[in-house]
């Protein structure tokens, strides 16, 4: 019986303790930064990025920042329009030749904002 006991504590301990660390632990959250669609872009820009990484982040909304969740609906909305879909993986550019002229001038708006941002909060 004190064997039968113990064992009932020590499950009653470990399941306890599986509940209490699922109930404090936070759900993993990913926040996309300039830094991140500049890198993007240029990949894209490059010929180097794959379409599922490009679906990754650009289907991803952004919540914390109006302007980020704009400059990524109009790269969606890019590669909805000009996009070459499953020609990336073959080493094919994943925007045709005005897709790509849309999204430099996308990828310069944005990192001139960026600059212009990063040199405000440093004065």
């Amino acid at each position: 019986m004190a064997l039968f006991l113990t064992v009932l504590a020590v499950c009653l301990l470990i399941i306890g303790g599986m509940v209490a660390i699922l109930m404090t632990a936070r759900t993993p959250r990913y926040r996309t930064e300039p830094e991140h669609l500049l890198e993007l872009f240029d990949q894209a820009l490059e010929s180097r990025v794959s379409e599922t990484k490009w679906n990754a982040v650009i289907g991803y909304p952004i919540r914390h920042d109006d302007y980020l969740e704009g400059v990524r609906r109009r790269a969606q909305r890019l590669m909805d329009e000009h996009g070459r879909h499953g020609r990336a993986a073959r080493g094919k550019p994943l925007l045709d030749d005005e897709g790509h002229a849309d999204l430099t001038a996308l990828r310069a708006h944005l990192a001139a904002r960026t600059a212009l941002r990063r040199d405000g909060k440093q004065e």
